[in-house]
């Protein structure tokens, strides 16, 4: 199941965790944007659709539960807090403004992202299309089946990781740079050359596929039909 995930949260080792937990455990396909502080939270609630939003109470600024109650004003999409606030007045404050689950710190992250995927089963909010198509190359975003040229096909995690991330931007010249900082993350120090191995290793696996990922020289790599 793909899913579009907005983190609120000003503790940046929580971010962080978070973002990388889920982008691991769901292999690509849950994206996570991160926002530090209400504020910023909001302005990409106005920007962009997602599919749920994970939001710490105590926030500087603009506070959890009044994003909660600003989201409720436009949308219907899922909210589940992250807080330190314990108390069943608080809990139920919360259910009171619209909120659709609860967890408090510290938590698991295998819960969270357990409660996240109850809360995406239960809201049916998944990609109107399941299937990334380019060439003979196609992804079934909720049974994370590869097929290539009709045939099932195997990828080791960073490769499906990266044809996965290509696919999702298709016709883009996507960075190297950009692969680093989605596949492994910004926290993680890792050479560029790194990406250029992976990508051949991706190549030789899709077979005469691998053609459809064009090198732009200075640039980086464009997935093509």
């Amino acid at each position: 199941m793909s899913a579009k995930i907005l983190l609120v949260e000003d503790d940046d080792k929580i971010r962080d965790i978070v973002s990388e937990y889920f982008t691991a455990k769901s292999q690509g396909q849950f994206e996570v944007i991160k926002a530090s502080t209400g504020e910023e939270g909001m302005e990409y609630i106005e920007k962009e659709k997602f599919d749920v939003v994970l939001l710490d109470v105590m926030l500087p600024g603009i506070d959890g539960f009044t994003m909660c109650r600003r989201i409720r004003k436009t949308t219907d999409v899922p909210i589940l807090f992250l807080t330190a606030k314990t108390s069943e007045e608080d809990r139920l404050y919360g259910y009171e403004i619209g909120c659709d689950d609860y967890i408090c710190k510290p938590f698991s992250f295998a819960e969270l992202y357990a409660k996240v995927n109850v809360l995406l089963k239960r809201t049916g909010k998944t990609n109107d299309n399941q299937t990334l198509n380019c060439g003979s190359i196609s992804l079934n975003t909720v049974s994370l089946v590869l097929t290539v040229d009709g045939k099932e096909t195997e990828l080791p995690p960073k490769e499906f990781e990266i044809l996965c991330f290509l696919l999702k931007h298709k016709g883009w010249v996507v960075s190297r740079e950009t692969l680093l900082n989605r596949i492994w993350g910004d926290d993680v120090f890792v050479e560029t050359r790194v990406v250029d191995n992976h990508v051949k290793n991706l190549r030789k696996a899709l077979n005469n596929a691998g053609r459809q990922i064009k090198t732009v020289v200075s640039k980086g790599y464009k997935l093509v039909d």
